[in-house]
């Protein structure tokens, strides 16, 4: 196969590996079982990944980088005109939306890990390190053009995506009966105008 129908089937093994890991969780798939899901033989699946450790942060790395592109479309498809945390907005809501596209796969991929063991934790927080960074360009591009409060990028990053994850994890497990819309909005009211009456 020529490199681009290699690359067509890693990605074929993720989705089928995705699909597998959502319906059994971690322990109870075995790489036959994906294999059989992707329509391959066992032996197949090690010409791509060394172990079902190996895929399974292949499958962390791809959903990670995801999130993250679905976040930073959001926000360059969102023009600032009318409103200056329009684009802030669509982040938040498009990241309460991935989580909840798939729920039993973000459950296992991004709460459920953290058991796995210290690699897969380490792996985790790398993405999640990541995603910060995203928020902290964003975070000190805003403070550049006056739209926030000057505090250290960094933090006021880590306090985001904290407030953002936890209740995105929240959803997860409970529904509140609200829209991505409208818990987006609460979130970006939050923390522009904080709990005190205006």
């Amino acid at each position: 196969m020529n490199e681009t129908e290699k690359a067509g089937r890693r990605t074929d093994i993720l989705a089928a590996a995705k699909r597998v890991f959502a319906r059994k969780g971690y322990h109870a798939t075995t790489i036959a079982d994906i294999a059989k899901a992707a329509k391959l033989s066992y032996g197949s699946i090690y010409w791509y990944f060394d172990s079902k450790d190996a895929l399974f942060h292949a499958l962390m790395e791809a959903e990670g980088q995801a999130l993250r592109d679905h976040v930073t479309e959001a926000m360059l498809s969102t023009p600032a005109r009318g409103s200056p945390d329009a684009p802030f907005r669509a982040a938040v809501q498009t990241t309460f939306e991935f989580f909840e596209s798939d729920r039993a796969l973000v459950k296992l991929l991004f709460r459920d890990s953290y058991a796995l063991g210290d690699r897969f934790e380490k792996h985790l927080f790398g993405i999640f390190e990541a995603f910060i960074s995203d928020i902290e360009k964003i975070v000190a591009d805003a403070q550049r053009r006056d739209l926030i409060v000057e505090a250290p990028p960094r933090m006021v990053a880590c306090s985001v995506a904290a407030l953002v994850g936890q209740i995105a994890h929240r959803r997860l497990v409970t529904d509140d009966g609200l829209s991505a819309e409208v818990a987006a909005d609460f979130v970006v009211s939050l923390l522009l105008n904080g709990l005190l009456p205006r």
